[in-house]
């Protein structure tokens, strides 16, 4: 097999275990802080949930571009492997809390030191072929997408059978497993002496050095765009199938496969559009993608059954598989040669804060417009991308990816 694809296959396996190890405490976390941690307060038990879910994003925000510059400076896979030893030191360690305060700080420390995946997007794309680079990103995009689909499911049967203090143990070992898994088998081409003769620029330079790039800045805000979109009616679904199913007998199943039905259709997705895109074109799939996307959030806010629902989040999902992998391909297109990492890290913050910023909006909005405002705010809000983003891209004179046959 040839070396970039031994390290697309256990750079996806990674990335499967990694986002299905930060996903497995989702299902159970509020039982967790109130069984195990002391609390017995429902409105606190939901606010401690709240920042202690959101904690992981805004730390991560904050230093995904550390870590961009060291990636460029040390090597890509020194960094994953920084992310994956360390995040499996933290994840055994949550299981030790004693106090919400702990499990708090914990996910803050996750955070600083979160940044597999970008590492991982950097070195499959520093040693993919470039007529191949779509099929990559969507297929390490997949490997993520299955771990975040299983990871409540997987989480959910372990507290079930060993209760849920074991979970950060197994947990923190299939991440240290993958850790050691991805020392021994992935290899990297990079040069450190070259690399350190370079002249090192700040973070905040080589952020203004990247935004000079015409099309960098239009990527980024469509990577947090698109999650903002996407997340801020996710935290009312449960309740928006509750009031479709119109009776609570198995509601927890359907609003579980109303959740999950999406990340099953982007993970199939995925690898078949980066595939696509290889040979059309990234960009024209980042803006179907987009258009569709927004085709079938709005339709969401007029259902009248949880099957229409799954429906419509079924080929929702569909279109999601076009949207991040193509992104990341095109950073890979306009960013110079040994600033990959940073432009990926910077794209990781986006990421981040569009993972925060949309539920939190989404909450707050919901109140004045209801869900169905917000599928067709949402809605909205991915045209008004896709329209951007389509003129930003096809305009600009050295963007050729719209007339060349693929990238």
């Amino acid at each position: 097999m040839q070396r970039w694809k031994v390290n697309l296959f256990i750079l996806m396996s990674g990335n499967f275990l990694v986002m299905a190890g930060m996903t497995m405490i989702i299902p159970f976390l509020s039982l967790y802080l109130k069984q195990d941690l002391g609390l017995t307060n429902d409105h606190e038990i939901g606010i401690w949930a709240g920042f202690i879910f959101a904690a992981n994003f805004v730390t991560s925000f904050l230093f995904q571009p550390l870590w961009g510059k060291l990636s460029d400076r040390y090597g890509r896979k020194m960094m994953l492997l920084r992310s994956g030893f360390g995040m499996a030191i933290v994840m055994v360690l949550m299981g030790f809390a004693t106090a919400p305060w702990h499990l708090l700080v914990l996910r803050m420390l996750n955070g600083v030191i979160s940044g597999f995946f970008p590492a991982a997007v950097s070195l499959v794309s520093a040693t993919t072929p470039k007529d191949r680079m779509g099929f990559a990103m969507g297929t390490l995009q997949s490997g993520g997408t299955a771990g975040v689909i299983l990871g409540p499911f997987i989480g959910g049967l372990l507290a079930d059978n060993f209760g849920f203090r074991p979970i950060f143990y197994i947990t923190g070992t299939l991440l240290f497993l993958a850790s050691v898994i991805s020392w021994l088998l992935v290899k990297e081409n990079f040069d450190r002496t070259a690399a350190a003769l370079q002249k090192q620029a700040s973070i905040f330079k080589g952020f203004r050095d990247l935004m000079i790039i015409p099309q960098l800045p239009v990527l980024l805000t469509v990577t947090f765009l698109i999650q903002f979109a996407m997340l801020s009616p996710m935290p009312l679904i449960p309740l928006y199938v509750q009031e479709l199913h119109g009776t609570t007998a198995n509601l927890a199943f359907y609003a579980g496969f109303v959740g999950s039905v999406t990340g099953i259709s982007n993970m199939i997705c995925a690898p078949l559009l980066g595939k696509l895109a290889d040979r059309i074109g990234s960009s024209r799939i980042l803006i179907v993608s987009l258009a569709g996307a927004a085709l079938m959030l709005i339709p969401q806010a007029f259902v009248g059954s949880v099957g229409q629902l799954l429906i419509c989040r079924f080929l929702l999902g569909c279109f999601m598989g076009g949207m991040i992998p193509t992104v990341n391909s095109l950073i890979r297109r306009y960013t110079p040669d040994g600033m990959e990492s940073r432009s990926y890290s910077f794209n990781g913050s986006a990421l981040s804060l569009g993972n925060v910023a949309g539920p939190i909006m989404g909450g707050a909005l919901s109140g004045l417009i209801g869900i169905e405002g917000l599928f067709i705010l949402s809605g909205i809000l991915l045209f008004a991308t896709c329209a951007w983003a389509a003129r930003a891209l096809w305009t600009r004179q050295n963007d050729y990816s719209l007339r060349e046959p693929s990238d």
